[in-house]
């Protein structure tokens, strides 16, 4: 059973950063994608940054040019590194990885941002 175990979160002042991290229980290239969703409170799970297991790297509008995203091979762990932090990126953060069509999730940090 893939596991995908999270880290990072929490509280931050507009302007702030924080680094958030997902470690999966196998080899990162088993998936076609892994990557980072937020759902914020009445809206749906929308989509972050995911990067392909050939690399190739997808942000949403919103995040562009204030999130990266990254992985480490070796340890089997993607991060999302989030500067510039605004009053509206508050959300659950999900870590998500897919092998076809079969999504995993993580258990999903809370981001606040409020000063």
């Amino acid at each position: 059973q893939v596991q995908l175990v999270e880290s990072g979160g929490g509280l931050v002042q507009p302007g702030g950063s924080l680094r958030l991290s997902c470690k999966a229980s196998e080899t990162i290239f088993n998936f076609n994608t892994m990557g980072w969703y937020r759902q914020a409170p009445g809206k749906e799970r929308e989509l972050v940054a995911t990067l392909n297991v050939g690399g190739k790297i997808q942000y949403s509008d919103d995040v562009k040019g204030r999130f990266i995203i990254s992985r480490h091979n070796v340890v089997n762990t993607v991060y999302l590194q989030m500067i510039s932090l605004k009053p509206e990126d508050p959300a659950v953060y999900y870590c998500g990885a897919n092998i076809l069509t079969r999504y995993y999730w993580g258990q999903g940090p809370q981001v606040a941002v409020s000063s």
